[in-house]
């Protein structure tokens, strides 16, 4: 079955099947490719902080539980929740009392490596101890939390704080409007997402008409899962109108592909990666017309493409391809899954050298950056 093919239940059963970031700790895992993520966290933090010191001062409870929905793999997986702890800890300094018990739960696709996280939790509570003071397990609880954030995980009324980075843009299938039930492309032949250049108003549509639903149902499901006053903060990625998004350029890379013969027609016509991104009133909208959430703030960053190729090389000359291989590398870790399973894994590594140069030739033009959504919602 083609990505997005079938009724709206198979194809969202078809999107959670095949998309998983690289898993593992090789050279194209996304344990080693994440830095955009990472600096979306770190750029979060401020709001975090802020969400826990309201939460925490409005009744200041025993136990908190959070959860990190889209956590993935490698060190990103704990970045939240240590970032968690160490707002708890400097909040109830000041205050002088107990730090509560944190319950934290790691939510991601199934097909997330578990395993890899599993494995690294006993370095992650030894930091812990020697770094934070916590001399046992009693003040904080990690559990995984496979599942699909697209739909209801938690009980009701179970949750003091949500959060999510970077993982919001995906989309729980791709728009119905693009391919037919036979695999028949219907609109956007050629272009693998939203392109700014070329795709019709139609195709626009049918984007945000899915990441609407998909919002819609995520805010939905989480204001019965959270408390009264329970809080969310989530970043993703976002749409200024003004920067070529990396995947356009993907798309760019398969055209050629399919000039010189290596993919067929067919397999890119029907090829389409489940992702919208949203501008910010596009976000409002949907927050306002749900109603479950007062929105405490919603603005918008930027972030380099190449964030961590950047920050390793501060005070160096940079590297063209060096950076546009960083990009790659980080690209590769969140697609391949969905490209190897659509186009075959023989292509994989000359699709990603060709993506390399087309990202060299737009980073010389002083181009390549993310826009991200940074947002901190409350429960009416």
């Amino acid at each position: 079955m083609e990505l997005g093919q079938g009724s709206s239940k198979n194809g969202a059963m078809q999107v959670e099947q095949v998309l998983f970031m690289n898993g593992g700790e090789g050279d194209n895992s996304y344990a080693n490719n994440s830095a955009p993520s990472r600096e979306a966290t770190l750029k979060t933090k401020p709001l975090l902080h802020e969400s826990l010191f309201d939460l925490y001062c409005n009744g200041f409870p025993d136990c908190i539980r959070f959860t990190d929905m889209g956590c993935s793999s490698g060190p990103n997986a704990f970045l939240p929740t240590l970032q968690v702890i160490e707002a708890l800890d400097t909040i109830c300094s000041r205050l002088k009392h107990k730090p509560p018990i944190l319950h934290a739960f790691l939510n991601d696709l199934p097909g997330n490596d578990f395993n890899t996280v599993s494995k690294s939790l006993p370095s992650f509570y030894e930091r812990l101890k020697t770094e934070r003071g916590h001399d046992d397990f009693g003040s904080c609880f990690i559990a995984a939390a496979p599942g699909s954030f697209h739909g209801r995980l938690f009980p009701p009324c179970f949750l003091n704080l949500v959060y999510s980075s970077f993982c919001l843009h995906w989309l729980s299938r791709v728009p119905r409007e693009l391919v037919s039930e036979c695999g028949i492309p219907l609109l956007n032949k050629r272009d693998v997402c939203v392109a700014k250049t070329c795709s019709p108003s139609s195709v626009h549509k049918a984007y945000l008409d899915q990441f609407e639903i998909d919002f819609t149902s995520f805010l939905k499901f989480r204001s019965e899962e959270l408390k009264t006053e329970g809080r969310m903060v989530l970043n993703f990625i976002g749409n200024d109108k003004y920067h070529t998004g990396v995947f356009e350029l993907m798309g760019m890379v398969l055209n050629d592909m399919v000039y010189e013969g290596l993919i067929e027609v067919s397999k890119l016509e029907s090829f389409h990666f489940p992702m919208y991104n949203p501008c910010v009133e596009e976000v409002r909208q949907v927050i306002e017309r749900e109603g479950s959430f007062n929105i405490h703030q919603l603005e918008t960053s930027h972030i380099s493409w190449s964030v961590g190729y950047e920050n390793n090389n501060k005070g160096l000359e940079l590297n063209a391809h060096a950076r546009a291989k960083n990009v790659a590398d980080n690209i590769r870790a969140v697609s391949e899954s969905l490209l190897a399973n659509h186009f075959g894994s023989a292509i994989m590594d000359d699709l990603f050298h060709r993506f390399t140069i087309k990202i060299s030739a737009h980073l010389e033009m002083g181009l390549g950056a993310y826009t991200v959504l940074f947002i901190y919602l409350i429960k009416k």
